[in-house]
């Protein structure tokens, strides 16, 4: 298999993903030839900083971890050269952009993959079976934080870029156990341009919940974060947390009229485990569970609240 990696800020993540896997041909593609020489070479990777490339039907899939706004275009461009195609969170920075992928990945018999990477957390996994199964009754309040250091150095982390940067995987869990809110609040407050804070209240029928993200934390602090969901027979709790160190710990604890019960959950890394997916879908041994179409809730959800930050930024 072969594929192309634009990208050499996050697509590094992807990267020491596929590095795992010594079947698999890398070309990590960038514009600056001394930067995307150095993030390949940490690979054993090949570089080019023409992405034209990517494009020339030579790759099985092309990886896309870009600036938002060329999502959507480089993915329709890898299904014209009859790629499968993979994008970073968000699909896309419009829902117009959005649909216009979901509407070509289904003319097209190749595979388009969205990195959901929060739906491979078993903590997340955990939540969502509770829901589906009704393990503790019905879901009533659901409250999601992620509070955050600036451990990625040059990356703004401000009003303007939290909600998509940010918010986005918390919007999917909101969308995939309660649905589509019928009204949302936000209270924001901004230390500087980059630096900021936000609390999102989604209303609905006999539910709400309730999303804080915040990049005013100090880097001692790490990242820290996780969700309390209440039921109406218990609450399913579960806290993460990753250092400066970059070494994550979590616990999920279900607690019930019988007590507390922490839940054996296996280790996880999310991105390994989407890349794993991915590669799966491609050897048709796995279907696709991270397809465009199931991303568009999460993605109006999380565009209806930037708006509310950011006011209409079209």
């Amino acid at each position: 298999m072969k594929i192309a990696l634009l990208g050499t800020g996050f697509g590094q993540a992807h990267a020491a993903a596929y590095a795992r896997h010594p079947d698999i041909e890398v070309v990590m593609f960038g514009r600056n030839p001394d930067k995307t020489a150095e993030a390949a070479g940490k690979f054993g990777f090949a570089a080019c900083t023409d992405t034209g490339r990517a494009f020339e039907g030579d790759f099985d899939l092309v990886d896309v971890c870009l600036p938002v706004p060329l999502h959507a275009e480089y993915v329709l461009r890898a299904l014209d050269a009859d790629s499968h195609a993979l994008v970073e969170l968000p699909l896309a920075g419009t829902m117009d952009d959005a649909r216009r992928v979901v509407e070509a990945a289904e003319r097209s018999d190749r595979q388009v993959f969205v990195d959901m990477f929060e739906r491979f957390v078993p903590a997340n996994q955990a939540l969502f079976d509770a829901v589906r199964e009704g393990t503790y009754g019905r879901l009533e309040q659901l409250t999601l934080w992620n509070w955050t250091a600036h451990l990625w150095p040059g990356v703004s982390l401000g009003l303007g870029t939290l909600p998509l940067e940010a918010m986005h995987s918390d919007m999917d869990i909101v969308t995939r156990t309660l649905g589509r809110p019928r009204s949302i609040d936000v209270a924001t407050v901004a230390r500087d341009a980059d630096s900021a804070a936000i609390e999102a209240t989604l209303h609905f029928d006999g539910a709400f919940a309730r999303d804080s993200v915040s990049s005013l934390m100090p880097m001692g602090w790490g990242a820290r974060g996780g969700y309390t969901a209440m039921f109406s027979d218990g609450v399913v709790d579960a806290a993460s947390s990753m250092g400066f160190d970059g070494k994550p710990t979590g616990t999920v604890t279900a607690y019930t009229v019988g007590g507390a019960d922490e839940l054996s959950l296996p280790p996880a890394d999310p991105y390994t485990a989407m890349i794993d997916h991915v590669l799966a879908c491609l050897r048709d041994e796995d279907d696709n569970a991270i397809a465009p179409a199931s991303a568009l809730d999460a993605l109006q959800l999380t565009l209806d609240v930037d708006r509310l930050v950011n006011g209409d930024t079209a």
